[in-house]
């Protein structure tokens, strides 16, 4: 599966536990211990909001800070189903994952930054879950390039504070778990 459809299955799993949140659980706490479910789901729709003009060419400096503070207004749930559709849209466009986008770690091909996005996706959509209570299984392809970014900017992260230490596993453990392990959370 290419880095556009990849993206398109993380956000549908995503997309699947945002749905779930009922009226009374935007206050959850979640494993993100600074993030209640609704800050968490802030932070997804802020982050996507991110995609199209990336793609589309822009600069950070070009969008500024129009997606910071509280981007989901009344409907959090609408935010992120329109943010989500207008990703996935941008990425499958023809041509969208060779196109070089400008980001804060530099210039980079776009399917460099969409695995980073599918990444965030997983993590989150695992985070969500949890603090839901509901399956936490994600998609093996999904984990499988969570892994492989993990693996390529995992160390950097953990410099910056943006995951935990490695948490240990146990021998033979499933792709799922060692990559939940790997983004510093407690599988």
């Amino acid at each position: 599966m290419n880095i556009a459809e990849l993206h398109r299955v993380a956000s549908e799993g995503l997309t699947a536990r945002v749905e779930l949140i009922g009226d009374d659980q935007w206050e959850l706490p979640t494993p993100n211990t600074e993030w209640n479910v609704r800050d968490l789901v802030n932070h997804l729709v802020s982050g996507t909001l991110w995609v199209k003009p990336l793609l589309d060419g822009m600069t950070i400096a070009e969008v500024g800070d129009r997606f910071d503070g509280d981007v989901l207004g009344d409907d959090p749930k609408a935010a992120w189903r329109s943010v989500s559709a207008e990703a996935v849209a941008a990425c499958l466009e023809p041509g969208a994952m060779d196109r070089i986008v400008h980001i804060s770690s530099g210039d980079t091909r776009a399917e460099n930054y969409i695995l980073e996005r599918v990444g965030d996706a997983a993590m989150h959509t695992w985070d969500l879950a949890r603090a839901l209570g509901v399956d936490d299984t994600l998609d093996p392809g999904v984990v499988e390039a969570g892994r492989r970014l993990l693996a390529k900017v995992g160390d950097e992260w953990r410099s910056w504070g943006a995951l935990g230490p490695i948490v240990p596993t146990e021998p033979g453990a499933d792709p799922q778990t060692l990559f939940i392990a790997e983004s510093g959370r407690t599988p």
